[in-house]
């Protein structure tokens, strides 16, 4: 399948139509759910490592409108969007490993969505 087989315009249109065909979105969050677990497995080998603390801190979560992948915490490795983005100032050259972990790992998850719009697009028709 070609990678640019779908360009999804109207996402907000798009679950408004499964909820009138009777879906509660459960498979949306667990199809994001799933896109964002192979975003992370490959964020988690391009992050940096110098102790490792940066990529302890990758976690996933699947919502009815996205799939996240997050890096850092408040708490004790406040500095991913630092490194992510780069800080001129301090001279912290960009080093945009999660953009790139979604990008390069985009074949593995776009087939995902493949398959889930069009298992939706059949259900929304059947209404």
């Amino acid at each position: 399948m070609p990678a640019a087989a779908y360009e999804l315009k109207g996402g907000r249109q798009f679950r408004k139509g499964l909820r009138a065909a009777g879906d509660d979105l459960t498979d949306l969050k667990i199809v994001h759910g799933q896109v964002a677990g192979i975003a992370s497995r490959r964020t988690r080998q391009l992050v940096p490592k110098k102790s490792g603390r940066l990529a302890a801190t990758i976690r996933t979560s699947g919502t009815k409108t996205a799939g996240i992948v997050r890096v850092g915490n408040n708490s004790k490795v406040k500095y991913a969007g630092p490194i992510h983005w780069g800080w001129r100032r301090r001279h912290i050259k960009a080093q945009p490993f999660a953009s790139d972990g979604a990008t390069e790992s985009q074949p593995q998850w776009l087939p995902i969505y493949s398959r889930y719009i069009d298992s939706a697009l059949l259900k929304i028709k059947g209404t």
